[in-house]
């Protein structure tokens, strides 16, 4: 039987709150799982995927982003957050809230695309004990994949600037690109994709040391058809993680019986084949 999610609101440093839901162990726990989302991606999205993971015998906590899904607090232009702020405030506080209430337990972080960059932003990841990237990689645009780096100078060069400026947030539920999003996050992400050693080449040494601190053992999960992370990206973001072992595992579509898994979709229920055989042997490791 699949059990409504508990919704829960956690307080920020930074003074705003973000929401989270927990999906409940439907067998004997075996630990609690944080599924930390990509940029844009509202974690409603991951229903299917921690269904799954909670059939397995695990919490599961989902959560959005400020400025995303049930975190949006009125309308977009007014959040303040950027990537940083995702990092420093609201994974900050979704940890420390995790540890609390699910004290003991084995900690599995989930991180897909930016969910795996903010992990190496936190000033601590203490209480991790493992991570599970996936789709995670740097965003210097002329690394990305073909199908991404065709259409992303005219994104960061041409439409950003001509419309963040101006309306205060970027417009992209009505451009039809990714999703709305706080000027702060756009405005941050392009100087980041902008530069051949993305957010610690833009932000320095500092942010570099704090990728290294990070400690946990990482599994990252590749797609070879990821429409935006080439694997020179995938390489360039886990090469910041210099503390932690890396097991890299690479997956075709035809390795999981698709045609395609691309970027955003892997944790749709379509992909319990992927799942079963993926990550169900990194979870019981």
């Amino acid at each position: 039987m699949t059990v409504t999610p508990e919704t829960v609101q956690i307080a920020t440093p930074a003074g705003h709150d973000i929401t989270a839901r927990i999906f409940k162990a439907e067998s004997e726990r075996r630990g609690v799982c944080i599924i930390a989302p990509a940029t844009g991606v509202a974690q409603y999205l991951y229903d299917d995927f921690a269904h799954w993971l909670a059939d397995q015998g695990f919490e599961v906590v989902t959560f959005d982003y400020d400025g995303i899904g049930l975190s949006l607090n009125g309308h977009v232009k007014h959040s303040r957050s950027d990537k940083l702020s995702w990092a420093n405030n609201d994974s900050v506080a979704l940890l420390g809230y995790v540890k609390e209430r699910f004290s003991g337990l084995l900690l599995t972080w989930i991180g897909h695309s930016v969910g795996t960059h903010v992990l190496g932003m936190m000033p601590s990841a203490e209480g991790v004990d493992r991570v599970i990237s996936v789709g995670a990689g740097t965003g210097t645009w002329w690394m990305n994949a073909a199908p991404t780096k065709r259409v992303a100078w005219f994104l960061w060069y041409g439409l950003v600037p001509a419309t963040v400026p101006f309306l205060g947030y970027f417009p992209g539920d009505r451009l039809k690109v990714m999703c709305n999003l706080p000027k702060g996050v756009i405005m941050q992400w392009r100087r980041w994709c902008l530069h051949g050693d993305y957010c610690v080449g833009a932000e320095g040494d500092w942010l570099r040391q704090r990728f290294a601190n990070m400690t946990s053992p990482i599994t990252c999960i590749a797609f070879t058809d990821d429409d935006m992370m080439s694997m020179a990206n995938v390489d360039a973001l886990h090469g910041f993680f210099t503390g932690s072992a890396i097991n890299k595992i690479v997956v075709s579509p035809e390795d999981v019986g698709q045609k395609r898994i691309g970027h955003i979709g892997w944790h749709k229920k379509k992909y319990l084949t992927l799942w079963d055989k993926v990550f169900a042997p990194v979870l019981n490791g």
